[in-house]
Parts: structure tokens; sequence; C-alpha cells
């Protein structure tokens, strides 16, 4: 995924729920919660480095383009990229650009990353559900703010990697599923925010239906042969309000999506 200008909303929304059930086991790939972090990274700087270099990232990449959330500032601060990426791009991990990961899939750049979060506008209380786990980054960047994270990947050896990279680094309150994303974790919802991390080219129905009163969907929507726009999608009495947020291009949604185009 790539992106283009603009910035994201600042609105609050409303809060809703408290977070019930989150270890439900029905389908999910279990995480193994070790306490030690992953093997040090094999590329050509140390953890220092690349820590100052997570930092610097923040400053001149996600600050300065206009996200002011402090929460979703000291997760991207906290959450470090160069585990989530392959082997070979850990020295690129703190770059301004999507980079691959695998199966066609991709990390998103970390200025995007970082405007999806905060245009999800999340809460410490809230239970996320997120469609498209692929490396598990953005799934650890919403850990550090929400209280539950339910995070759904396509491809199972994908969900498998992510999970396991996120017990490694004990992100314990994520819990990844290999399916389709398009049909959500009905057995889960509501959820207090939605965040899709592929293109799609509407709103997929059984999302804004377990999305609660108040939450908020940020989703990529148009031609996912092309460019889309980001965009945020408020239920608000039963009903969609809709705001455009900014030009986007990210992988297209597989699955179920494919047969409604």
């Amino acid at each position: 995924m790539d992106a283009r200008t603009g910035e994201g909303s600042r609105a609050r929304g409303v809060r809703t729920r408290p977070l019930s059930n989150l270890l439900s086991p029905l389908g999910v790939i279990s995480l193994a919660l070790g306490v030690g972090l992953a093997a040090a990274p094999s590329g050509s700087q140390s953890e220092a480095e690349l820590a100052l270099r997570r930092k610097d990232m923040v400053a001149s990449q996600v600050a300065a383009r206009g996200v002011r959330d402090p929460a979703v500032l000291r997760a991207m601060a906290d959450v470090p990229r160069h585990r989530f990426v392959l082997p070979g791009y850990i020295d690129q991990a703190y770059e301004d650009y999507p980079l691959p990961i695998s199966d066609g899939q991709t990390i998103s750049q970390p200025y995007i990353v970082a405007l999806m979060t905060e245009c999800l506008v999340p809460g410490p209380d809230d239970k996320v559900l997120e469609v498209g786990t692929g490396s598990g980054y953005q799934a650890a960047v919403l850990s550090r703010i929400v209280a539950g994270v339910f995070t759904i990947e396509i491809h199972d050896a994908l969900a498998r990697r992510a999970a396991e990279t996120l017990g490694r680094l004990g992100y314990r309150n994520v819990r990844v599923r290999a399916g389709d994303g398009f049909f959500g974790w009905p057995e889960e919802a509501p959820f207090d925010g939605v965040i899709v991390t592929c293109a799609v080219p509407e709103v997929p129905p059984a999302l804004f239906a377990q999305l609660a009163e108040g939450g908020r969907l940020v989703i990529p929507l148009g031609d996912v042969q092309t460019y889309q726009r980001l965009t945020v999608v408020t239920k608000k009495a039963g009903k969609p309000v809709v705001q455009r947020v900014l030009d986007v291009r990210f992988v297209p949604m597989t699955g179920e999506a494919l047969k409604k185009k």
C-alpha cells in the first residue's frame, strides 16, 4: 500500500461498551505468549540504532504530517516495526514507504498506519476488529492503545506467522484468526472500531453490522486496481455517516469480496 496526501480527522467519536469475552477460543490461532523478545535483527543496524530511527520516524514522518493523538504517537514509538518485516528489509523498516512481506502482501508505510489508527479514535476500553492482519504490525500498534484486538487474515501462512510474531513480542491482547474478513468476526461483535487494511469497492455489510453504535469503520474504498479513498464510516442511530480522508493505494481484499465486484 502507498498513500498520497492529506491528513486524518481529529473529531472524537462516541465511546461505547466495555471489553467483554476477549479470550474466546473459537476459530482462533492461539498465540505463544512468551515474555522474551524475538531474536536480534539480522540487518546491519543494532537495536539501539533502530530505536533511534524509530524515534525519528515518529517525529519526521508521523507527527510532522499532522498526526496528533498522543496515544497513537506513543504506540508508533513503542512498536518495533523492524520485527514485522522480512529479514532483508530490516534496514528499511523505518523509511516512509510500504514493504513486501510475502503472499503478494505489504506492510503499510508508517504514516498510513498512524493515520488510520488516529482516524479510528481508539480508546483504552475499546474492542477493535482488524481485517487484513498481514505481518501483524497494525494489530501491534492498536494493541498498545485499546483493550483488545481481533484480527483476521485470509492467507493461512501469513496469519500463522503474524500470530507467532505477536506472541514472541508479548502482545497479549491480540487474537488472530485465519479466514475471510469480509464476514467479520460475528461471535465477538459488536466492535467499537473496525479497521480494514485492504481495498474494497464498497463497505462489506457484515463489517458495518458488527460495528457498535457510535463506533468507526476505517476503510479504503474505491477501484481496487488503481486508487482508493481512505474513508471513515461512523455508525449513528444505526446509519452510516461518511467522511473521506485522502487518496490511498492498498492491495485488494480477496475471498468473498472478489465475488461481489
